[in-house]
């Protein structure tokens, strides 16, 4: 490379600057390498983004994280942001089919896990799945386990039919699954969605057992937690701990291509400079912590990357800032989860002002922030013939039959709709062995590491922990930090 002395270096080169990447490039400059995080967009945080809505400063993409692990929770105190952890105060409520809508709507039963109970002679889940459904779900508890927990693959819809039938699946667990994960429980790897439920259920006895088990060993408290002025708060904290420790951080910043010379790693990224030829960032190293299409492309002759691309629905968030009182009472708790054929589009509705307090004090009495969620696996809804005001109007009348308050456009003070492509990849059938597959290919590969939510699976309690584990075996492999070149940072300018 002709223009190698004038590119700029550094230990290892971090390609994405979500939270994947920043992870990475924390635990890296931690370890005492100098590093370089490259982000096509012009802002890093990717998923755990931020908007104006209303004259307040939002969440547009994550709002919370799943406290069923440490790993979030330990970054947020590594952080200093422990005291800005915030748990929701209500519970929230699913929307069944059938009219009227207020006549169907119940509180979610809070004793279980993706909707399966860990006590199905519970009063709130009698009262959602029947009395027969839940006569049927008690076999649970003296059918034998062997049997389905030796099942491979094994869906977790089989799992929950197979111990509880078909109520607790249909009324409570598919809800919540098309909630979560965007996709159907048949589709969903039950080791995946719960990890370790095999040997819980054969050492408690039955899946209610296993799934109070679980309960019982993840962190006291709500089983999602945020932060007092949002998520996007996290990505800040990240930035600024970065930056105290010398890490340079390129934003409107394209990875074209990436090359292995020898024993360094070459991305070309565009210049700085009007008509200037490409640029490069050379390291010793490199993390991939992009979305599963861009990281194929870059290693596009690198590596063969077994199995084919993912399949992940777009979806949509459309954020209402409206000036009712009548939502002062929080009349369906924290949100609504949306059964299918209940006579609304969207997915999910969370009433945020009445999720989180530092929310409902922010906007004051009155004033409510309602997000709904739209598109899941094999919605067939053509959102890209949507204009704007089909968006907003569809909002708008899904809300009202959502919360039971009648919502006009006189109520709306303002609103956005962000839409996240491959944002929730879908944890199905066989991605455990295609990422161990992925995972292994690139062991073989020398001074390359590859995380992102793509192979660890959805939500911050998995992506962060497989970010920090990646380069932890990266710094492992490279030993001691090979020196920062003293010309870094002189040729494309700050960032």
């Amino acid at each position: 490379m002709a223009d190698r002395d004038k590119a700029k270096r550094a230990d290892v080169v971090v390609i994405g600057g979500g939270i994947a990447g920043l992870v990475s490039a924390l635990e890296l400059a931690d370890r005492g390498f100098s590093v370089i995080v490259i982000e096509a967009a012009e802002t890093v945080g990717g998923a755990l983004a931020q908007h104006t809505v209303g004259g307040l400063t939002l969440d547009a993409g994550a709002e919370s994280f799943a406290t069923r692990n440490t790993a979030t929770r330990t970054l947020i105190e590594e952080l200093g942001l422990a005291d800005a952890i915030e748990t929701p105060e209500r519970t929230a409520w699913i929307q069944y089919p059938g009219e009227p809508a207020s006549e169907h709507a119940r509180e979610l039963p809070v004793t279980g896990m993706l909707g399966i109970p860990a006590d199905p002679e519970s009063k709130s889940v009698t009262e959602t799945i029947g009395t027969a459904g839940a006569l049927l779900a008690l076999k649970d508890h003296v059918a034998p386990t062997k049997k389905i927990a030796a099942q491979r693959p094994l869906s977790l819809a089989q799992l929950v039919e197979a111990r509880m039938g078909k109520a607790v699946l249909d009324k409570l667990v598919r809800p919540i699954v098309a909630g979560v994960y965007s996709a159907e429980p048949e589709d969903l790897d039950a080791d995946l969605a719960l990890p370790g439920i095999r040997k819980r259920l054969v050492d408690a006895g039955s899946l209610a057992k296993a799934v109070a088990s679980m309960r019982q060993a993840a962190p006291a408290g709500s089983a999602v937690g945020s932060l007092k002025g949002g998520m996007h708060t996290l990505v800040k904290a990240v930035d600024a701990a970065l930056r105290e420790r010398g890490v340079t951080i390129l934003t409107d910043t394209a990875a074209h291509t990436l090359e292995r010379e020898g024993e360094e790693w070459v991305v070309t990224i565009p210049s700085r400079g009007k008509g200037a030829a490409d640029a490069h960032v050379v390291g010793n190293a490199v993390v991939l912590a992009l979305p599963e299409a861009e990281a194929r492309a870059l290693l596009n002759g690198i590596l063969e990357v077994p199995g084919e691309d993912a399949v992940t629905p777009e979806i949509h968030l459309v954020t209402l800032v409206v000036d009712k009182p009548e939502l002062d009472t929080a009349p369906r708790g924290s949100g609504v989860i949306v059964a299918e054929g209940a006579p609304v589009q969207a997915k999910a509705l969370t009433h945020a002002s009445a999720k989180w307090e530092w929310l409902r004090e922010e906007a004051g009495p009155g004033t409510h922030v309602i997000r709904l969620s739209y598109g899941k696996q094999g919605d067939g809804a053509d959102y890209a013939s949507w204009d704007a005001q089909t968006w907003r109007d569809t909002a708008l009348a899904d809300a009202s039959v959502l919360l039971d308050t009648e919502l006009t456009g006189q109520d709306v003070l303002d609103w956005d709709r962000v839409s996240w492509q491959g944002a929730q990849p879908s944890a199905r059938l066989g991605h455990a062995a295609r990422a161990a597959a992925i995972r292994e290919a690139a062991h073989g590969v020398p001074g390359l590491a590859l995380t992102g939510a793509w192979l660890a699976g959805t939500g911050l309690a998995r992506v962060i922990p497989d970010a920090r584990a990646r380069a932890e075996a990266l710094a492992e492999s490279l030993g001691a930090p090979l020196g920062e070149d003293p010309g870094i940072g002189d040729t494309l300018g700050g960032p």
